[in-house]
């Protein structure tokens, strides 16, 4: 069976996820911000199969880089990397808050951690003839601001989450396509309309769905052969925000990227 990094698995979807791979006989790596609740996470999922507990803190892209490394060196046979690991809105009206970079929070999480993982993994994925990369997105999308990729002005929580998963939208059609022909496999979805998560709750919102109904998209595209490139809309292909598709589009993205990396 296949060995399966998953990002924020104490939590939400991440935690309903990984106890699904566990039962599926999969060895399940699960990442945690917390190093109590990440630990305790993984004694639950010994108990159904075979877990190990990755402990980073994803708004510092050095932890990142850090735990790419780790996971790269234990399992250089990496089958396939989940990134679900996410941060919300925030509560209505709160103020843009910053990471350990300095970066927008939203952007950096949501966004930045994302693509510094997958790159940092890469080797390992492409060690397989088989591999994938599935990335919780959002139908929450919205363009970034080239001219202000930081959303220094005007900020609004929910904004800046829609543009982060945008930008993950766009990232991961790219990437694709620059990964055509290596076995390893791209895709971005939306797991579900607002399910029953802290991060939904604490924007606000009542939740419309359970995270058993988001589930399902997830485990399809970690654990089947659904191509490349593709956006699903749960289980179901659908279609992204139409300038993700955009060439331009991703490569502004690119740039902008390399250069908050760099920063």
């Amino acid at each position: 069976m296949s060995t399966i990094l998953i990002t924020g698995a104490t939590s939400g979807l991440g935690r309903y996820v990984a106890f699904e791979l566990v039962r599926s006989g999969h060895l399940v790596l699960a990442h945690g911000r917390d190093p109590g609740r990440t630990e305790r996470l993984v004694e639950e999922l010994r108990t159904e199969g075979d877990a190990e507990a990755f402990v980073a803190d994803l708004a510092s892209l050095a932890r990142v880089r850090e735990l790419g490394a780790r996971v790269a060196e234990a399992h250089p046979g990496l089958d396939v990397l989940i990134n679900n690991a996410g941060i919300g809105a925030g509560a209505p009206g709160s103020a843009r808050e910053l990471s350990a970079d300095g970066h927008e929070l939203r952007l950096a999480v949501n966004y930045l951690a994302p693509v510094v993982l997958a790159r940092a993994l890469l080797p390992a994925l492409r060690a397989n003839t088989t591999a994938r990369i599935v990335n919780v997105g959002s139908a929450g999308q919205e363009p970034l601001d080239f001219a202000d990729p930081e959303f220094t002005r005007g900020y609004q929580g929910f904004a800046a989450y829609c543009r982060a998963k945008f930008a993950l939208a766009a990232h991961t059609f790219a990437l694709a396509e620059e990964l055509a022909g290596t076995g390893v496999a791209v895709n971005v979805l939306h797991p579900a309309t607002f399910m029953d998560t802290a991060m939904v709750r604490e924007g606000g919102v009542a939740p419309w769905s359970t995270v058993a109904d988001g589930a399902p998209g997830v485990l399809a595209l970690a654990t089947r052969d659904l191509g490349t490139g593709g956006y699903f809309d749960g289980t179901n292909r659908a279609r992204a925000h139409e300038a993700t598709y955009d060439r331009e589009v991703q490569k502004r993205l690119s740039a902008v990227t390399d250069q908050l990396l760099a920063l």
